[in-house]
């Protein structure tokens, strides 16, 4: 790669005279750019060293790759004159003359609490429907499953039992994540919840006499914004006294103190004033599903993918939680007819893209359509929506309409889920069972209807648009240099070999389309691996040298002894410590052998900096094998087999 004419090329795509600041990070250029519309994004898509760009945060960011990214910025920064900045400080460029929103700001609060509480539901959840599966009648004849083996009852109680107790205390998880959110002791928040479920309250018919006061003793199980209330005012409280109290007395009072105020406020206040309010949420939600049935989810389905593209779709968890809770207590109850609905419009966005891979004959285009395609029919869009539907346009709106007509047909037939989970083709096992035939049926409605708009669309009206994407590359780029890459990429396929790449750190191996990162979750930068951690040491998945070894100490580049070129990156957006909480053993250009130690992360202090901590086993030159794949019964302990990479014959 010429570092240079990289840079250039970047700059003219970009325009020279829009770029208010730059920084990079392990993999991308990151630019604050005064008008995004002026970018020459069919410059950039076909530029050969460039492995895409996508906007966010207020940033445009161009993905270099590991290594490269590091020059070219260098090069970009002489060009352009502009001042050095870090992520960070390009984060407050980009905020600058930008009100906050206060809307977005409550989304990603309702966010942050109960997307760490969604295993247990959907665990839940999948048990319920389960014994749902055992005990509804006439799923195999007018008897249920129960009924006809009565040997297999005793488990279908327990099975009951497991499932409806992470609702039933579900304020003790709300207790406990919200409290992480608003800075309180997270067992204190689970204290909360607790007393807010315990079985010795009486019940609403039940009072407590307090100095005249009649208390009313209600149980709030399954209940989510009292609890939600009451941890808010505990978190003020625990602060304030850690702030009053001398240090001689603080660790015993403080959390007596805390809990016994909270725990008053929420029996006299809190509890009747929110429980009240909540009911009414979720009645009026109920009732306006009811109301409206197939046209009302019509709608919904119709304009689901584009809520998603403003990040409204964080807040629907907090939602989906009372109808859960509603119908594991009266299965009579509508449902989570939201999981329906993001069902339809994930495999509609995945079916556009997949006609969008048959439509274009861009080789780039082509990789990244199938990629983000099957990650969007698992349940994870964000890829296929702005690395491919978006960037066309027509594909969005295409799968916008076969969201809308397939999310109508399943109001219509009453599918409804009993549980969250994968919002794609996997979703059928968070769907009530009775329901699953017309779910199955609206599910292939979606795909049908969105890849055929799309894909005729496109071939009649705008193939010259989707074609257009297979110009010559930059002119910048002759042809003789593209024959010396050519040439390049040929012997480095051939002295490639078959190899097993390592895990690198204790933990659980995920695919990397689960990744909160579209960079990774669409393998722009190679296929690979994410690992969630669950012990911060970092070691060398294969024999070689250390290619790159950031300042930050955030990232790693591997290159083995057999060719494959590994980047460990630990966590996202972590490149903004600066190095805190991190340490490194190794410098570039340095020898390392399988299972060597590279460095240590402190993960408590990064998630508590607010960083998710997954890492990212990426095989960066996965271009030239034959077959990149994650081996998906890999072990959670390092040194064990993670990533099989198969080279050409």
């Amino acid at each position: 790669m010429d570092h240079k004419k990289v840079a250039e090329r970047v700059i003219k795509d970009v325009g020279r005279d829009n770029i208010i600041a730059g920084a990079h990070c392990a993999t991308r250029l990151r630019l604050v750019l005064k008008d995004d519309s002026k970018v020459d994004q069919k410059a950039l898509d076909n530029d050969p060293d460039v492995k895409g760009t996508f906007k966010t945060n207020g940033q445009y960011q161009v993905i270099i790759g590991p290594g490269d990214v590091n020059d070219v910025y260098d090069e970009f920064i002489k060009i352009t004159g502009l001042k050095e900045l870090s992520t960070d400080d390009l984060k407050k460029v980009a905020a600058e003359g930008k009100k906050k929103n206060p809307v977005m700001d409550f989304i990603k609060l309702l966010s942050d609490i109960f997307v760490p509480i969604i295993p247990a539901l959907v665990a839940g959840g999948l048990l319920m429907a389960l014994n749902n599966f055992l005990t509804s009648p006439g799923l195999f004849g007018s008897k249920s499953v129960v009924q006809m083996a009565p040997n297999i009852a005793g488990l279908s109680n327990m099975i009951q039992v497991m499932s409806a107790a992470p609702f039933i205390f579900m304020p003790i998880l709300v207790g406990m994540s919200a409290a992480k959110r608003f800075g309180a002791n997270q067992f204190l928040g689970a204290a909360i919840g607790m007393i807010m479920t315990t079985p010795n309250l009486g019940g609403a018919t039940k009072f407590w006499d307090i100095f005249g006061l009649h208390v009313a003793q209600t149980n709030y199980q399954y209940q989510v914004i009292p609890v939600l209330v009451s941890v808010w005012v505990l978190s003020i409280l625990e602060k304030r006294f850690h702030k009053w109290l001398p240090s001689a007395v603080d660790f015993t009072f403080t959390p007596l103190l805390s809990i016994m105020i909270t725990g008053f406020l929420t029996f006299v206040i809190i509890g009747p004033v929110f429980k009240g309010i909540s009911d009414a949420i979720t009645n009026a939600i109920v009732w306006l599903y009811n109301t409206t049935g197939a046209f009302g989810m019509g709608v919904f389905g119709l304009t689901y993918s584009a809520i998603v593209t403003t990040g409204l779709h964080q807040s629907f968890p907090a939602v989906e939680t009372q109808l859960l809770a509603a119908f594991a207590k009266n299965p009579a109850s509508s449902g989570d007819f939201i999981f329906v609905t993001a069902c339809m419009a994930n495999v509609a966005q995945g079916a556009a893209t997949f006609a969008v891979y048959f439509l274009t004959k861009n080789k780039k285009m082509k990789g990244l359509a199938s990629s983000s395609g099957v990650s969007a029919l698992l349940g994870i869009t964000e890829p296929a929506l702005f690395g491919v539907n978006l960037k066309y346009k027509f594909p969005f709106f295409c799968a916008l309409i076969g969201s809308g007509v397939a999310a109508a047909f399943a109001g219509a037939m009453h599918v409804t889920a009993a549980a969250l989970g994968s919002a794609g083709f996997l979703g059928f096992l968070s769907i009530y069972p009775k329901t699953i035939p017309m779910w199955i049926v609206s599910v292939a409605i979606s795909f049908v209807v969105a890849f055929v708009l799309t894909y005729v669309y496109g071939k009649g009206h705008l193939k010259e648009e989707v074609a257009s994407q297979d110009v010559p590359v930059n002119d910048a780029t002759t042809q003789a240099e593209e024959n010396q890459k050519a040439e390049k990429v040929s012997k480095e396929q051939l002295s490639l070999k078959d190899e097993v790449i390592a895990s690198p750190v204790d933990g659980t191996p995920e695919s990397l389309t689960k990744v909160n990162d579209q960079v990774f979750s669409a393998k722009l930068m190679g296929d690979g691996a994410a690992v969630i951690p669950s012990d911060g040491t970092i070691y060398s998945p294969v024999t070689g040298t250390v290619t790159i070894a950031y300042e930050t100490k955030h990232a790693y580049g591997i290159k083995s002894d057999d060719g494959a070129e590994v980047l460990i990156h630990i966590g996202l957006d972590t490149v903004n410590l600066k190095g805190e909480h991190f340490e490194s053993f190794v410098k570039q250009g340095q020898r390392v052998e399988k299972g060597d130690k590279l460095g240590t992360v402190d993960l408590d202090a990064v998630k508590k900096a607010g960083y998710d901590t997954t890492v990212m086993v990426v095989i960066t030159n996965t271009a030239n094998y034959a077959n990149v794949q994650r081996i998906t019964d890999a072990s959670d302990k390092h040194g064990d087999k993670l990533i099989a990479v198969t080279a050409h014959n």
